[in-house]
């Protein structure tokens, strides 16, 4: 009896591998036949603006989204927190009779704050529009092709959240589409929550989750943000850094003064701030504050050995960059990024530069430092430890603008403003599910898929782990040069292509 199920098995063993394969082939063809029309709504997407700061905008972002969550047949949704103070949550279910497994699929859908003016001549934030190739390479601007016009792969979208993360709630949104327009159903249940408030710190994500905790009951959940590696390959991503930022202002005099009548006497908070900063950091990466990588949790063998696999990107980003050495002495790209904390300046602003620079000394020089955790770290530590360095350097700390008593008596005035931050948050990669996942994204890849213990980035992804136990694995999607945050934000369009294919993948897997 068992010889006769063994020569079943290995008959249909090879249909069953066919079957997959006609699947995918499917899902690409859904794409194919209908990429004239899922273009023209992504760039209707693209040209809701989506600032994380103006809920109008998020609102209405969230409708479109419900809109299409409907249309794919999604029983849809919007989510809130107890007292609704929350940027609304796109929330939907597919549930499946036989499935055992249920599986979360995020992405976010707010974006960063545009200046116009820093994007490049013929883009606007909020009007996609395709080029030939990057801006930097000599791309040309190409009018959106009429319906019988085929696309070509290598082809950018540019745009505000082109990449991150509107990218991610299409390619979800789509797989679920393509799966359902195939005739197919999902091997799992499947849930959509997509966040409006991931740019803004996720400020309620965790009254959200707590709030709504009955219906976010899932065995795992699958976030879509970041970028893939330079190599191209597709990667799955086990956790991520925590992040919190820090605001200084130190003063100087009360008015500006001319830099001749009073220069070498008067004292200059923008030497002062430098100064203070460059205390901060030694010339190789290492952060010289006291207690800064005490806490540090050391990477597992697994995490060791996953890290020693990936083939390091440092030398090509550098070229292509173009720095002649790298910060941090003797560690390689990835381990910089994952195993040590961070301290970066963000910004920094004295007196004007350039044709408005004048000959004065300022009234106050300001930094923005960013902090960027890694497990064991916590938000309280790392601020603590930055504030007693600056106390160390002889610096009174003010939380507002000082007195005109504190300014004749404190010759380092300091004003410091904390941001709310979160800490790092790493899934195990002997999570038996996840090692499903994997197996999944890698029968849409020709090559081995990248395993990485941790993001660079940072998503308070901790809290799904500590409101619901459930743990959290991202998949990106988007190229890694597509200038997330910044101006010229653009996404490869053959990966929106993919994108798709990987997620549905994910949810058409048996488990």
């Amino acid at each position: 009896m068992q010889i006769r199920i063994a020569i079943v098995f290995l008959i249909l063993f090879p249909f069953i591998h066919i079957l997959k394969a006609q699947e995918m082939k499917g899902i690409k063809e859904f794409y194919q036949k209908n990429e004239y029309t899922l273009l023209s709504e992504y760039f209707s997407f693209l040209s809701l603006p989506n600032t994380f700061n103006d809920r109008t905008q998020l609102e209405d972002n969230a409708t479109f989204i419900l809109k299409m969550m409907q249309k794919a047949g999604i029983k849809s949704q919007l989510l809130y927190d107890k007292d609704k103070k929350c940027v609304p949550v796109v929330f939907g279910e597919i549930n499946q009779p036989k499935a055992t497994k249920t599986i979360i699929f995020y992405a976010h859908y707010d974006g960063q704050p545009v200046n116009p003016a820093n994007w490049s001549t013929g883009l606007e934030p909020f009007k996609p529009q395709l080029l030939s190739d990057r801006l930097d390479k000599g791309g040309k601007f190409i009018d959106f092709p009429k319906p019988d016009v085929k696309f070509d792969p290598d082809w950018r979208i540019y745009g505000r959240s082109s990449a991150d993360d509107k990218a991610g709630v299409f390619c979800i949104i789509k797989a679920y589409e393509a799966i359902l327009n195939n005739g197919l159903n999902p091997n799992i249940n499947i849930k959509f929550f997509f966040e409006g408030e991931e740019e803004n710190g996720s400020v309620n994500l965790e009254s959200v989750l707590e709030h709504n905790k009955d219906i976010l009951k899932a065995d795992l959940w699958v976030i879509c943000d970041g970028p893939m590696p330079a190599s191209g390959q597709k990667q799955i991503t086990f956790g991520v850094r925590g992040d919190v930022n820090m605001h200084l202002t130190v003063f100087g005099p009360k008015r500006p003064l001319h830099s001749g009548n009073f220069g070498n006497w008067a004292p200059n908070p923008a030497h002062k701030l430098t100064r203070l900063l460059a205390s901060m950091k030694d010339d190789h990466g290492k952060v010289l504050i006291d207690g800064y990588y005490d806490d540090v949790l050391a990477l597992t063998e697994e995490e060791k050995l996953a890290i020693k696999n990936i083939e390091d990107p440092g030398p090509h980003l550098q070229a292509e960059l173009g720095f002649a050495a790298a910060e941090t002495e003797g560690m390689s790209f990835l381990e910089s990024i994952i195993s040590i904390p961070t301290l970066n300046i963000n910004g920094f602003s004295a007196a004007n530069t350039g044709r408005l620079a004048s000959n004065v000394i300022p009234t106050t020089a300001s930094a923005a430092l960013d902090l960027r955790l890694v497990k064991g770290n916590t938000v309280e530590g790392q601020v603590n430890c930055v504030l007693n360095h600056i106390k160390k350097m002889g610096y009174h700390i003010v939380k507002e603008e000082p007195t005109d008593e504190e300014r004749l008596k404190y010759p380092n005035i300091i004003f410091v403003a904390t941001g709310k931050g979160y800490p790092a948050q790493r899934t195990p990669l002997t999570l038996p599910l996840a090692k499903k996942i994997t197996e999944a994204v890698q029968q849409t890849s020709g090559r081995k898929v990248v395993i990485m213990p941790s993001a660079g980035g940072s998503l308070p992804l901790y809290l799904f782990e500590k409101v619901s136990g459930i743990y959290p694995i991202t998949i990106p999607v988007v190229n890694y040069d597509n200038n997330q945050h910044a101006e010229n934000e653009n996404l490869l369009l053959g990966k929106l292509s993919d994108g798709i294919l990987t997620m549905a993948s994910v949810m058409m897997y048996k488990y």
